[in-house]
């Protein structure tokens, strides 16, 4: 990976309600709904975490129904916070 692939992830996990996003989909896959629910953003902003999110390859998603579902592409994600989360405390 290069400096601009780390710097360009790096920044899209660079807002609170990404990582809250992320620790929600650490236990599974959520549909658009139950996200908006559990992270308590508006559905309009969450989508655009959510579409960053997926840009930076974080993401992935597929159709169920008329609902868009999301899981963690790579689970790697979750040591890149959790390291960070070690630096505090």
């Amino acid at each position: 990976m290069q400096e601009g692939q780390i710097a360009d992830v790096l920044k899209a996990l660079a807002h609170p309600s990404r990582i809250k996003i992320i620790q929600v989909l650490e236990k599974g896959e959520r549909c658009v709904k139950d996200l908006e629910k559990l992270v308590m953003i508006k559905q309009s902003n969450l989508s655009q975490h959510l579409r960053i999110l997926k840009d930076k390859g974080i993401l992935e998603c597929e159709r169920d129904g008329m609902e868009m579902c999301y899981r963690i592409k790579d689970r790697k994600i979750l040591d890149v916070i959790k390291c960070t989360e070690k630096f505090f405390t």
